[in-house]
């Protein structure tokens, strides 16, 4: 599982990480909101998928997953022709940098997956 994550940031560039995912999240989860009754059912489907992709990043959950699912779905919009084609330039980018460079300090992944120190005593 560790070879998903990489090194988890600290201090100010965590912050940063931290902003980016909430940014990136909840743009996901509210452009899901938006459907209307008549968006055909595979659009709706994707937007849903897409909504769990921005929770998960939101918690800092499966960060590299959920980065690539996000990216892959927000170009897939972008070449469909369905919705904004430059937020979805946006939040693909967003979605694969988290993807890249993990969740930061603060995240479900850093409590989980984060680097453990480990210390070993001698016993004469």
């Amino acid at each position: 599982m560790r070879h998903l994550f990489s090194t988890f940031a600290a201090r100010s560039a965590s912050l940063g990480l931290l902003i980016l995912r909430i940014v990136a999240g909840t743009a996901l989860i509210f452009r899901s909101l938006e459907l209307h009754r008549t968006t055909p059912l595979h659009l709706v489907v994707i937007y849903l998928i897409a909504a769990g992709a921005g929770l998960l990043l939101l918690l800092g959950a499966w960060t590299a997953v959920a980065g690539v699912t996000a990216a892959i779905i927000e170009l897939f919009l972008v070449f469909s022709h369905t919705g904004e084609p430059l937020v979805s330039v946006f939040l693909a980018t967003f979605a694969l940098a988290l993807a890249l460079l993990g969740a930061g300090d603060w995240s479900v992944d850093a409590q989980r997956f984060g680097l453990k120190r480990i210390e070993i005593r001698r016993t004469d």
